[in-house]
């Protein structure tokens, strides 16, 4: 079977990176039967950390930027929880998306559909999911955004 996901990532001009290890006293991930829970991502790039606050220093495009980092830093989870077999992902579940933003900003699912709509487009039928948009007054290291995901593998 070809790498139907890998591939349609890579004509969306996605390289999936290596798995981020965890930065704390937690795993990347758990499985339980065909259930996969990926921790939270935060928006960490390859020129680095995404910081920022919405409603402050950022906008609504830079915070869906920051998502769907996320999104590809999710996708390297899973992949490497299917012992780099991306194709084993039978679908997103949910996505629970933390926004960095002031307590007056109210555009939480606009940024988290950074990570929504790359998923969709990437992985079609099995990239829809159920999801959680919500603001956050500080995250990690400044970060802009952080996503978790509860994924379906074979």
């Amino acid at each position: 079977m070809a790498p139907e996901f890998e591939e349609k990532l890579s004509e969306l001009g996605v390289n999936l990176p290596e798995a981020p290890a965890p930065a704390a006293n937690y795993v990347p991930f758990v499985q339980v039967g065909d259930m996969l829970y990926v921790s939270g991502q935060i928006s960490i790039g390859p020129e680095g950390l995404i910081k920022g606050k919405l409603g402050l220093d950022m906008t609504t495009e830079q915070g869906a930027e920051a998502a769907k980092i996320c999104a590809i830093n999710l996708l390297s989870q899973v992949k490497a929880a299917c012992g780099g077999d991306l194709d084993r992902l039978i679908r997103v579940v949910k996505l629970t998306g933390f926004v960095n933003s002031t307590a007056d900003y109210t555009d939480q699912p606009a940024v988290i559909n950074g990570a929504s709509n790359l998923l969709g487009e990437a992985l079609g039928e099995a990239g829809k999911h159920a999801r959680a948009a919500v603001s956050a007054v500080a995250l990690p290291l400044g970060v802009a955004v952080e996503i978790e995901g509860i994924f379906q593998i074979r």
